[in-house]
């Protein structure tokens, strides 16, 4: 007998085809998962294209030229309903980011999960000590997002998921080579951001730093110039008079520069910038506000703020989730009603006081103040506290450019230590400085809103289904097995 035609070699032959067939496999296995992996096509069917970037973002990614680490803090021990959403929403959108930039090698962007709890160690090494915040770290710079900054909301409630805009921002900020610096003026005894008694700013401090921007202190009788990598001079609180050449050198960043200021001015102080004021249509009265509706003050005498104008980026959020702000001791801060006519210069009053508060004129006489219609003023939509005022263009030129920013409010003590812990007082100032430093402008990609699905059944409607998932299909899986196992008997 010829070896082919023994049982050996049919035993062979047989072997060399399974091997054959298990390699024929293993290529067909690999190959596919190479042109997934490289020549991959995906498909977003959902109405609101919730699992798509928008072409923005997209072309943002593709130009990255240093890669990004995004890492997500969350505790597993405090989860709830709405934290896991939250972490769904986020976790999804950016497994899109690190799939949007996996063919950039220069970019790439990696994406970790950390228990701040249960990995301590890895915890400490990054820095890290709070869960639910979303940090990003590129290009040595670092920028925190809450799961606030994700969601706008209204009435308290969620009602659009504006991650990617938040996500897209951040990714350019810490992207970017250089960092936002703001400049504290000093000299007159201003509030100091190293202060950590209850009248510092240490928190605003250690919160602006979360944020990516670079801090810095300025003396411009010193100096006699405003630094080129100034991109907002924050004023809180002086004590003293600011000089005039101080006063023409904040005049010139404005106009000249397009610059940005933040003053916080309290009561009963001179503070010497009455030309710049003028110039950019405010006017702080030398008065103190009282109010003599208890509703309007908290259990220590405070002023709370509720009143903001309805339609602006940095009061937007309050007025959707109806926060207050709380101060003490502040003056009627308001736009100049009777300013000459300026097509490039936009004022506004943010944030006013209750029509039952009054500014006090003789507020510095050890009486209790009572309110005098000759002498004091009230104001039937209430008496401003915050005014910014923004020139949208120069007034010598007919197109429409980057302008200068003025912010004054009329107390210091919105952002002390012992007041912005309070919600409203944070949310308030934090969108006051991005407002300032552009972070609002960055990207224009819109919000998604959160469409929520409700399933209502009867009791008798959750009966059927529940006689229907328990009884009626396994029976008809029963009934079809048994109908297979006689047609195979006959």
């Amino acid at each position: 007998m010829r070896f082919t035609d023994s049982f050996r070699a049919a035993r062979w032959v047989r072997l060399l085809n399974l091997l054959l067939q298990a390699l024929l496999f293993l290529a067909l296995f690999g190959g596919l998962n190479y042109i997934a992996l490289h020549h991959s096509w995906r498909f977003d069917l959902t109405r609101t294209r919730q699992h798509s970037l928008s072409a923005e973002t997209r072309s943002y990614l593709e130009r990255l030229d240093s890669p990004l680490r995004i890492i997500v803090t969350r505790s597993e021990e405090a989860e709830d309903t709405s934290l896991r959403q939250a972490f769904s929403d986020i976790t999804g959108l950016l497994r899109e980011y690190a799939y949007a930039a996996r063919q950039n090698d220069k970019g790439r962007i990696d994406v970790e999960l950390v228990d701040v709890y249960q990995n301590r160690r890895k915890a400490e090494e990054l820095g890290l000590d709070q869960p639910n915040l979303v940090i990003l770290l590129g290009n040595g710079h670092r920028r925190v997002l809450t799961l606030a900054d994700f969601y706008r909301s209204k009435a308290q409630r969620r009602d659009a998921f504006r991650g990617e805009a938040a996500l897209t921002s951040a990714i350019l900020d810490v992207s970017s080579p250089d960092k936002k610096k703001i400049y504290f003026l000093h000299g007159h005894g201003e509030v100091s951001p190293d202060d950590v008694t209850p009248r510092g700013l240490s928190a605003l401090r250690d919160e602006l730093r979360q944020r990516n921007f670079e801090l810095g202190a300025i003396d411009l009788v010193q100096t006699r110039k405003i630094p080129d990598d100034a991109a907002l001079i924050l004023i809180a609180g002086p004590q003293g008079r600011i000089q005039p050449i101080e006063e023409e050198l904040l005049r010139t960043y404005l106009r000249t520069r397009a610059g940005r200021v933040i003053l916080l001015l309290d009561p009963g102080r001179q503070y010497g910038l009455e030309n710049l004021l003028f110039d950019w249509g405010v006017i702080v009265y030398d008065d103190r506000i009282f109010d003599s509706n208890p509703e309007e003050l908290n259990e220590n005498g405070d002023l709370r703020l509720g009143r903001f104008a309805p339609r602006h980026p940095i009061t937007e959020n309050l007025v959707n989730n109806q926060l207050k702000v709380t101060v003490g001791p502040a003056r009627v801060t308001t736009d100049d009603l009777g300013r000459t006519a300026d097509d490039g210069l936009s004022v506004t009053k943010l944030v006013a006081a209750s029509p039952t508060a009054w500014g006090e004129v003789s507020y510095r006489l050890r009486v209790p103040p009572v309110y005098n219609p000759s002498e004091d003023q009230r104001d039937k939509d209430g008496l401003g506290v915050m005014v910014v005022s923004e020139r949208l263009k120069p007034a010598n030129l007919p197109l429409s450019v980057r302008g200068g920013r003025l912010v004054v409010i009329g107390t210091s003590e919105l952002v002390t230590n012992n007041r912005i812990i309070n919600t409203g007082n944070l949310n308030l100032f934090l969108a006051t400085i991005n407002w300032c430093a552009d972070r609002d402008t960055q990207v224009n990609i819109p919000v998604r809103p959160i469409e929520l699905y409700q399933l209502t059944l009867s009791q008798e409607e959750i009966s059927r289904l529940r006689v229907g998932l328990l009884l009626l299909l396994p029976g008809a899986a029963a009934l079809l097995g048994l109908l297979v196992y006689l047609t195979r008997r006959d």
